[in-house]
């Protein structure tokens, strides 16, 4: 878990996370902080395992780290924050030691971890875990959320 810390600790990860949580500090909603990014890495890490898919832990957690980071960018410039999401991974991963084929299989999961897929790769494992982390039942906002009714999680799930 070296690398995930090093992605943690990383100036630009860092410098992101602390705009996320400045521009989400009144917002009622989901918001994407790190409690959020570690609870998607553990479902997707369980999800991994369960399924036998064969993920390495750190290629699993980095990739839900950086699936958010790009939400102040978002906010501030109008660009998509999986778009954004993956150039800020673009740029920190390299950083922390991971393999190319690394880099590229996470930076395409983060890019398009708001589409529902099939197939169970590394893309299916960060939307799912992306969903299945919301506690939609156990939200006071939950009667305001624009979430359609039928993605909300009203109840736990496994």
């Amino acid at each position: 878990m070296e690398r995930v810390n090093q992605i943690r600790n990383h100036p630009l990860y860092q410098e992101h996370m602390r705009k996320i949580l400045k521009l989400e500090k009144e917002r009622i909603f989901c918001g994407h902080g790190p409690e959020h990014l570690l609870d998607v890495a553990r479902l997707a890490w369980i999800m991994n395992l369960e399924l036998g898919l064969g993920y390495e832990k750190s290629v699993v957690y980095g990739a839900a780290l950086i699936h958010d980071i790009g939400r102040a960018m978002e906010y501030e410039s109008g660009i998509s924050h999986e778009e954004g999401s993956r150039l800020l991974g673009a740029g920190i991963l390299p950083d922390c030691g991971y393999r190319k084929e690394e880099q590229e299989l996470m930076l395409e999961a983060v890019a398009s971890h708001r589409q529902a897929r099939e197939k169970q790769d590394l893309n299916w494992l960060l939307y799912r875990a992306d969903k299945m982390s919301r506690l939609c039942f156990a939200c006071p906002a939950e009667p305001l959320c624009d979430w359609p009714s039928e993605k909300k999680n009203m109840e736990i799930k496994g």
